[in-house]
């Protein structure tokens, strides 16, 4: 359950209360703010603030290149040219704010993105919910077997439940410890008085990787969308990507014009070398090529070929 009822009650508390503002408002995003949007089986994200739209990141391009930009007359064409050549200054005039509910693996992993103000939820200062994920079964897969970083078959039978087991009774009993350690209830009393239990800085090191975790994340749009170029495309792990699609929903409401240049230029689009370029011209007047004659290694031999659907 991603909230318990206090928490829903005080998001509709601030979902119910409005005051008049001069500030730039996106319409579609505040259908939506505070919302908690599920992922996984307990995660969510949430819009907190936000500042800046479309218009925003118009405004500081017309700033920067003056008068001679005049010829370049609707705000789509602008966004578009921007993205397209990647000029990434204006961009950054717009911020979000999240909150997210997320497993501390993938917080692991979402902290190697160095550009965003981040306060995470303290379990020095407080005792953690006894929450964890567990994969769906179509997520339960095994190692990929030409990718170190990827998944291969999906788990089935005997095995897929013996996993799944495991995973919820190493989750479950290190949770049992992690209390036991703390000798502490929800509401602070110790539960043996014969024992001063652990400090929670040290008795959360036992807890799982799958157990949640919840941090306020601040980005700009410039950065933000680095993140969901990398963390929502089909290569990401999964239990990531859900996280960065949710995302997407947000950026199409807040910045839909921008929005529209990402998925075109960045999301759906590609980057090819000098060498891959040259191959697909190559294959456009015509010429047979094979892999050993490309100058392609075989990996990006076998990547070009599945950008452009072709047997290689």
């Amino acid at each position: 359950m991603p909230l318990q009822p206090e928490q829903q009650a005080e998001i509709d508390a601030l979902r119910e209360a409005s005051a008049p503002t001069r500030r730039v408002c996106a319409p579609a995003l505040e259908e939506v703010l505070y919302q908690a949007m599920p992922v996984l089986d307990h995660g969510f994200v949430r819009v907190i603030d936000y500042m800046g739209d479309d218009n925003a990141i118009v405004q500081a391009a017309r700033v920067s290149y003056g008068r001679g930009t005049r010829r370049v007359s609707e705000d789509k064409g602008l966004i578009a040219y921007l993205m397209r050549h990647r000029h990434t200054t204006p961009f950054e005039m717009c911020e979000i704010k999240y909150h997210i509910k997320l497993p501390i693996f993938v917080a692991r992993q979402w902290i190697r993105h160095r550009t965003a103000n981040v306060n995470e939820y303290s379990a020095r200062y407080s005792i953690l919910d006894k929450e964890f994920y567990l994969p769906a079964p179509d997520q339960l897969a095994s190692q990929s077997s030409d990718n170190r970083q990827g998944r291969g078959n999906v788990l089935t039978g005997d095995e897929a439940t013996r996993v799944l087991d495991l995973l919820r009774d190493d989750a479950n009993q290190s949770y049992d410890h992690y209390a036991e350690m703390l000798n502490e209830g929800e509401d602070g009393a110790k539960r043996d008085p014969e024992r001063d239990g652990l400090a929670r800085e040290l008795a959360r090191m036992n807890l799982t990787l799958n157990y949640y975790t919840q941090w306020y994340w601040k980005t700009d749009l410039h950065n933000l969308l680095h993140f969901l170029s990398l963390r929502a495309d089909s290569h990401a792990q999964y239990e990531i990507r859900v996280y960065a699609e949710t995302m997407l929903d947000t950026l199409e409401r807040w910045v839909p014009l921008a929005y529209a240049a990402f998925m075109e230029y960045e999301h759906g689009g590609v980057r090819l070398s000098a060498t891959a370029l040259d191959v697909v011209k190559r294959l456009i007047a015509g010429e047979t090529i094979e892999q050993a004659e490309s100058g392609l290694s075989k990996r990006e031999w076998r990547e070009l070929m599945a950008t452009l659907e072709r047997d290689g």
